[in-house]
């Protein structure tokens, strides 16, 4: 039913729920498994170059370790990830991964760490779901 799976992961509990469902669906299926961890854009007025080269050192090692953890977590389960991380707008970048990618399902958390923006702007898995080019799975 799925060759081509992408869930989007962003170390929260709802990408964790997400990730466990999407190597659940890979493994039912032998369909291949992709991750993506979407970056948010550095301070844009920083008051010294040295907090920038900080606060992307910050990110990096929090996105290595959610790297980590997603492909450990496969690999016990005998799944291969492959795992990409983009800089951007979560929903778009997500959009365009699965559009460019040729994906048959998309996976994500119901609820990741961009709670108090959800109010005002609308979720990312609410935008995802919309304007996805492909089957959607929600996990709650």
């Amino acid at each position: 039913m799925y060759d081509k799976i992408l869930v989007a992961v962003d170390g929260s509990a709802g990408a964790d729920k997400a990730l466990a469902a999407a190597v659940t669906l890979a493994e039912s299926f032998g369909a291949e498994l992709y991750s993506i961890a979407v970056e948010g854009h550095l301070p844009a007025y920083a008051a010294t170059l040295g907090e920038v080269d900080e606060a992307k050192a910050e990110k990096d090692a929090y996105f290595e370790e959610i790297d980590r953890a997603a492909r450990a977590y496969a690999a016990a389960r005998g799944v291969e990830l492959r795992t990409v991380k983009v800089v951007g707008d979560p929903a778009e970048r997500i959009i365009r991964h699965a559009e460019q990618g040729g994906f048959d399902l998309l996976v994500l958390g119901h609820k990741g760490h961009s709670r108090a923006r959800r109010f005002l702007l609308g979720s990312t898995s609410d935008k995802v779901v919309d304007h996805a080019p492909c089957s959607t799975l929600i996990v709650k």
